[in-house]
């Protein structure tokens, strides 16, 4: 509309002109000056936008749809005031009877053709315009009269008839137009929305497969794929003579004392401290480190100590003094931290766990907020016990296991009353594995069962071997552990054999640790079923554990052994004597046999034959030996025997 108004002003001038020529000067500059105003109003409403198509204007739905209608109604009504003007015009043709009718109506015609074209968008605003010119023109063409005038009348009328529906048509179009515009842009809106949505989808669901919800740290499969990258380009750098390489540090750590904190204060509590634990971990890590929490209360470090400038055992240090410091709501103190640490150039990185994880089992087990470094002894340790678990079964099945038996003897140090069977391995590569990792590694190797079997057949042996030498009254101490205790069938499987053998359950004894008393519940009833039989239960390591009076009434303990720690020097120490008659006091009042397990040296024996003990264990009274070495020990106690009757 802004290019057509000043079209409209200029015909207007030429209109005006036109009067004048034709001695209609005064009247055609009044209605030019009519226009004009018109015009300029038509101009105004176009410069002055409608408040709601304003970036400065935040309108509601509602408001916004009546400013339009009231912008547009204003509009129409500067058009129809417009038209109103252009009405006069057969004023300067005196009626439509002058010679000059013909130009004002071809002038009127053209400039309302001009209003449909540029009023496309809405119809009421050029029908506003067109219609008072185009009704005055062909009611003065009536007035007039004459053929010509009145056919010129009826085609003015047809006309305007035609305008009014090509302006509805016009509206129409522009209407369909502007809802397919609107409909595609809303569909590529809703595309690209939809697009965007898809992408942060896919990121989110990228980042939840390589990070931990609850830390926002790594999880384990992300910790997986950017240290394998890590190392992947510290093996690179070591391949390349002329660059200097770097080497990684991992870090294993595990809380301590989190198990109490969930069962005290609730999950909810230890996931707060654990994501505290990681926050403070994030802050104490040097920039380019790679954190992860690989589940539960453990977490694994990354990082090269030489670009950070910073040791492993310092970053350590800090570490553990980050989780030392007090958590809200909770005891200080109550939490701390272990790590095992594993610091080479080589090996993948499910070797470089393997490592940091015995590390850290060695930091754990020399107490908390400890950090142990891996080194050989810890390889060593970490060698022997994967080759023992590999190579156990086949040594069961070879028979290389094997037991051997040390003595147990009365209260003259000589007369025999008990033999504790004590498992033995001597590994091709390793040598003699301790009995504690021997059962160890059939714990996890799933070989506990069987091991367990191994050694009762070879214990059963030995308990025909004492009735055969008429030496029913002598017990063979089968040790049990725990895991063993609470995981299978031992009462049915020892029962069993004894009835298959056709032993008598008597000659046999159970030795369980004071561990099994912290679950009496799940181990009662089967050492029950072994004392009713006649098998005696004997407490091993007692001092050392957990075992209360109650406990000792529930095992159903026959026999308990002083742990050799509070033995073995001991009539040097007045502490440790209080200790053993303060236990001797226990059997006696319980009615339970104590026996002194480490005697070392004959005066450690004596002290105890004077505080009363009666059943002594230790290499100076007989180391263990094998099942030949005690049948022979037998044979030729036997014939002491004879000779002296």
């Amino acid at each position: 509309m802004s290019t057509a108004i000043p079209i409209n002003m200029a015909l207007g001038l030429v209109g005006m002109i036109v009067a004048i020529h034709a001695g209609q000067g005064a009247v055609g500059a009044t209605w030019f000056a009519a226009s004009t105003a018109a015009n300029l109003l038509r101009l105004a409403l176009c410069r002055v936008p409608c408040a709601a198509l304003s970036p400065r204007t935040a309108l509601s739905a509602e408001a916004a749809a009546r400013s339009v209608d009231r912008h547009l109604r204003l509009v129409w009504m500067a058009a129809w005031l417009s038209g109103l003007v252009w009405a006069f015009l057969p004023a300067l043709c005196a009626g439509c009877t002058a010679a000059q009718t013909v130009f004002y109506l071809t002038l009127t015609c053209g400039t309302t053709a001009g209003a449909v074209t540029y009023g496309t968008a809405f119809a009421r605003m050029p029908i506003g315009f067109f219609t008072p010119p185009l009704l005055s023109f062909a009611g003065c063409l009536l007035v007039a009269g004459g053929f010509d005038r009145i056919c010129l009348a009826a085609t003015v009328l047809l006309y305007l008839a035609a305008m009014i529906r090509g302006a509805f048509l016009c509206e129409a179009g522009f209407r369909e137009a502007s809802r397919l515009k609107n409909e595609a842009s809303a569909l590529a809106q809703s595309r690209m929305e939809a697009h965007a949505s898809a992408s942060a989808l896919a990121l989110e669901m990228a980042r939840r497969a390589t990070h931990d919800d609850l830390t926002g740290l790594l999880n384990r499969a992300g910790f997986q794929q950017d240290a394998d990258a890590a190392l992947r380009g510290e093996a690179a750098l070591r391949d390349d003579a002329a660059v200097e390489p770097v080497a990684h540090c991992l870090m294993l750590l595990d809380l301590d004392g989190f198990k109490s904190v969930n069962d005290v204060h609730g999950h909810t509590m230890g996931d707060r401290v654990l994501a505290e634990v990681a926050r403070r971990m994030a802050a104490a890590l040097p920039p380019g480190s790679l954190a992860a929490r690989l589940g539960g209360d453990e977490f694994a470090v990354l990082y090269a100590p030489a670009p950070a400038g910073i040791a492993q055992d310092v970053l350590a240090a800090r570490l553990i003094g980050a989780v030392a410091e007090p958590f809200e709501s909770l005891d200080a103190g109550r939490l701390g931290i272990s790590i095992g640490i594993h610091q080479g150039d080589a090996g993948s990185l499910t070797h470089r766990l393997s490592c940091a994880d015995e590390a850290l089992y060695a930091a754990k087990g020399a107490g908390r907020n400890r950090a142990r470094l891996f080194d050989e002894c810890l390889r060593d340790r970490m060698e022997t016990r994967r080759d023992s678990e590999r190579d156990l079964s086949q040594a069961l099945a070879e028979g290389v296991v094997t037991v051997c038996f040390q003595p147990i003897f009365g209260r003259d140090g000589r007369t025999l009353v008990s033999l504790e069977a004590l498992v033995r391995w001597n590994h091709p590569r390793h040598g003699w594995i301790p009995p504690a990792d021997v059962v160890a590694a059939a714990a996890t190797a799933g070989l506990t069962e069987s091991l367990l079997r191994a050694i009762l057949e070879q214990a059963c042996a030995m308990v025909a071997t004492l009735c055969r030498h008429g030496l029913e009254t002598v017990q063979v101490a089968l040790n049990v552990s725990p895991r063993e205790m609470a995981q299978i069938a031992v009462d049915e499987i020892v029962l069993g054999r004894l009835a298959a053998l056709g032993l008598p359950p008597r000659m046999l004894e159970i030795e369980i640790t004071e561990e099994t008393a912290l679950d009496i519940g799940a181990v009662q009833a089967k050492l029950t079923a072994l004392a009713e039989a006649g098998i005696r239960v004997t407490l091993d390591d007692f001092g050392i554990g957990y075992s209360s009076l109650a406990s000792l009434r529930q095992l159903q303990a026959h026999r308990i052994k002083i742990d050799r720690s509070f033995v073995t020097g001991l009539t040097g120490s007045d502490d440790k004597c209080g200790l053993v008659q303060a236990v001797l006091a226990l059997g006696r009042w319980l009615d339970i046999e104590v026996v002194a397990e480490g005697v070392e040296t004959a005066d450690d024996l004596a002290t105890l034959q004077a505080f009363g003990c009666t059943l002594f264990q230790g290499y100076h009274l007989g180391r263990p030996m094998s099942a030949e070495a005690v049948a022979d020990l037998l044979a030729s106690q036997a014939g002491a025997r004879m000779a002296a009757a």
